[in-house]
């Protein structure tokens, strides 16, 4: 029984007729052409623009598809940033705590004090939600026994 056997090469530069007759003589015959170029990407009709983060942190595509719900593990990380900068710890500190707590962040990295500066914006849009539960009233008040940074 036969097979067929296929071979994909990239090319930088057109082939010449010598290359072309060569792979005709070892017995392979040109079954398609691929062509590609570059073109300027234009971001889907309800993609937001460039730049944008399409999910919020804290925040998952929930199983049917059609609305987002909570991310436990990185609302877990929001919490405990809330937590540290009610400690006004500096964002260095705050890295180090998540990273010490084996948290990572989305792109499985370390946490830095940059990339928690970036999570600010997102942390103040989250807070009045976070700091209104009655989980973060149990924990306020354990936090009123830490030595405050002054």
């Amino acid at each position: 029984m036969k097979k067929i056997e296929s071979i994909r090469e990239a090319l930088s530069v057109w082939p010449s007729p010598d290359y072309l007759k060569e792979r005709e003589t070892a017995g392979w015959r040109i079954a398609a052409i691929e062509w590609e170029r570059e073109v300027q990407a234009e971001p889907a009709a309800g993609t937001p623009a460039t730049g944008a983060e399409e999910i919020p942190y804290g925040t998952r595509i929930a199983n049917d598809c059609l609305h987002l719900e909570d991310n436990p593990t990185e609302m877990q990380v929001l919490n405990h940033l809330a937590e540290m900068i009610v400690q006004d710890l500096s964002y260095s500190h705050m890295a180090q705590s998540l990273n010490e707590r084996a948290l990572r962040t989305r792109d499985g990295k370390a946490w830095t004090a940059l990339a928690v500066f970036k999570l600010t914006p997102r942390l103040i849009e989250v807070a009045p939600r976070i700091l209104s539960g009655a989980e973060w009233e149990n924990r306020k008040r354990q936090l009123s026994r830490v030595a405050w940074n002054s």
